[in-house]
């Protein structure tokens, strides 16, 4: 059996056969920054200290040759070789504590509801046990038989007695996946998702002003943290969600927000616009509002998820704005990647 080693607690997880080293963390309840899965995103980048594994396809803007050179690996796609690989993992436990992500939890679509001329929720209930996850985290649907490949879908509303899963699903065209979601999938159905993956999960204990950055159906992780820190007692300081929608008709979750403001007088909704005139309100692309809404953020916590460029630009806005790293939480839509079969090229020694 394989062990990962993590350095420097000296702590070893046994290995699955076929497991990444991502997997086998979150297997075993430990947190690793990561938002694609697929080596594009380079957000589950470590560095190897000793030992042999396969890197797999990985796009080099994730990971360079000087990070190659260094022995630094992508863990989504990383599987060791060695009995032993050491890797270099900053704490011995994860926080919060993640719970182990399942494969194939078979659900039946017990409602399908066009949000915005395009974005579609999917209303899921688990056929077995019920899905625990942290709020933020997301899971993957598809249907692989059928030539439909799995994607990431964050999860939009939060643990209840229902056990249902709600995801907000983009129409992407020519996308697989999604267009098999807005065209042929039916209430009734049943799928299969696995999950849950992520770490966009923050601290609703913070003590700190918040700030949730949000476009298209990145809204649905802000959705489903910002819901649970307030009926759960976190964000006790102001919190403001600030939504870009390019029309009025693609703004959504209105009713939640005002349900959510009359509850909690700290609690605020906005959006801008950026295809058409917002009469009264924001127009503009966040990243270009900042400045003028909160020209300083250095006591904020800032949310941020949607498309990897809005969440890059957003990211170099409230850094400008003196936000404290440690207090800046992001989560980007990245395209998936199908990974090839390995080869003697890929073999990294460290």
């Amino acid at each position: 059996m394989k062990i990962i080693r993590l350095q420097p607690s000296g702590k070893d997880l046994a290995v699955d056969e076929g497991d990444t080293v991502l997997a086998t963390l979150e297997r075993h309840g430990y947190a690793l920054p990561n938002n694609c899965r697929a080596g594009a995103c380079g957000e589950c980048r470590c560095k190897v200290l000793s030992g042999t594994f396969d890197q797999g396809l990985v796009m080099d803007m994730a990971l360079g040759e000087e990070d190659r050179a260094a022995g630094y690996g992508l863990m989504c796609m990383a599987k060791p070789i060695s009995d032993v690989l050491e890797i270099e993992f900053g704490t011995a436990d994860g926080q919060p504590k993640l719970f182990p992500p399942r494969e194939n939890v078979y659900c039946v679509v017990t409602d399908k509801i066009a949000r915005t001329p395009s974005i579609v929720e999917l209303r899921l209930r688990p056929l077995g046990e019920p899905l625990r996850y942290w709020p933020g985290q997301y899971v993957t649907l598809g249907d692989k038989s059928r030539g439909r490949p799995e994607r990431c879908y964050s999860i939009a509303g939060i643990p209840n007695r229902e056990n249902e899963i709600v995801l907000q699903v983009t129409r992407v065209e020519g996308g697989a996946t999604s267009m098999w979601i807005h065209d042929e999938l039916k209430a009734g159905q049943t799928v299969a998702i696995n999950g849950p993956y992520g770490t966009f999960i923050g601290d609703p204990a913070a003590d700190t002003p918040v700030l949730c950055l949000a476009s298209g159906s990145g809204l649905a992780p802000i959705t489903s943290l910002a819901s649970a820190a307030f009926l759960r007692g976190g964000f006790r300081q102001p919190a403001t969600i600030l939504f870009s929608a390019r029309t009025r008709a693609d703004v959504y979750e209105e009713g939640l927000f005002a349900y959510l403001k009359a509850r909690f007088r700290n609690f605020d909704f906005k959006y801008t616009l950026t295809g058409e005139p917002n009469p009264g309100g924001l127009s503009g692309r966040i990243p270009a509002l900042l400045p003028t809404l909160y020209p300083d953020l250095s006591r904020h916590s800032v949310y941020i998820a949607g498309s990897p460029g809005f969440v890059e630009d957003c990211t170099a806005a409230v850094r400008a704005l003196g936000l404290p790293e440690d207090r800046l939480h992001t989560e980007g839509f990245y395209s998936q990647v199908i990974p090839e079969t390995p080869n003697q090229e890929r073999l990294i020694a460290s």
